[in-house]
């Protein structure tokens, strides 16, 4: 405290300009008095001039000044924080479109696969032959039956259906259950059921194929499903 006014940070300058000239005038009265050359009254005006006392600021412009700092320094801030806020809405932002790129990219990838699958669904629908398209023989190897079963079941079922008749008949289109009355590759009980495909389903390997097919789809989905059906029951 200086003679009960308080002080402030901005008068600070102004108290050591203040200090020095007392001290510069005290040293020129020594001067003087030692016989020292005098300062010349221009630089001791000029002095004077450039010194701010405190006492010189009146109180109400010490707040002014003080509440015009904090003023400056809160804009400050508040710019400091909106640049901050604009660059975590930014990178924010960034992510999100990398997420969004990503999800797009990832649909796009799945679609095109069942595209495909699709695809190959209907070339392997396409590759199948008819039982009619068959000519009839009197008799038939299991490799004959197997091969006619490869033209007729689509490839990607083929190897379920297989696993059924190697179960059912060993590939026999004559096999019959003499207990139940179950006949030809499917084991169909009653066999006559397989009329449905053919009337020749008694000697025609492909007859039996096709019906065989129909059942399974019809019933299981596919011949595949069928399969994981008779793995889990022993039948199907």
């Amino acid at each position: 405290m200086l003679e009960g006014n308080r002080v402030s940070r901005i008068s600070v300058r102004g108290f050591a300009v203040a200090s020095a000239t007392a001290v510069t005038t005290v040293g020129a009265v020594v001067g003087v008095a030692s016989g020292n050359t005098q300062p010349s009254g221009d630089n001791l005006e000029a002095t004077a001039a450039d010194t701010t006392l405190l006492a010189d600021i009146p109180m109400g412009e010490q707040a002014q000044i003080q509440v015009s700092s904090l003023t400056q320094q809160a804009d400050a801030q508040a710019a400091a924080a909106d640049a901050a806020a604009k660059k975590s809405a930014e990178e924010s932002a960034r992510i999100q479109a990398a997420k969004t790129a990503e999800a797009k990219k990832a649909a796009a990838e799945e679609s095109a696969e069942k595209a495909r699958e699709e695809a190959q669904a209907r070339a392997n629908r396409d590759a199948v032959r008819d039982a009619s398209s068959f000519a009839a023989q009197s008799s038939y190897t299991v490799a004959q039956v197997q091969a006619m079963a490869r033209q007729m079941v689509p490839a990607d079922q083929f190897q379920c259906f297989s696993n059924i008749v190697d179960h059912e008949s060993s590939w026999n289109y004559r096999a019959q259950n003499p207990s139940s009355g179950a006949y030809g590759l499917m084991q169909a009980l009653p066999g006559s059921k397989m009329v449905s495909a053919g009337a020749d389903w008694q000697t025609n390997p492909a007859t039996q194929i096709k019906w065989g097919l129909n059942y399974m789809d019809s019933r299981y989905g596919s011949p595949c499903g069928a399969w994981s059906f008779w793995q889990a029951n022993n039948w199907y």
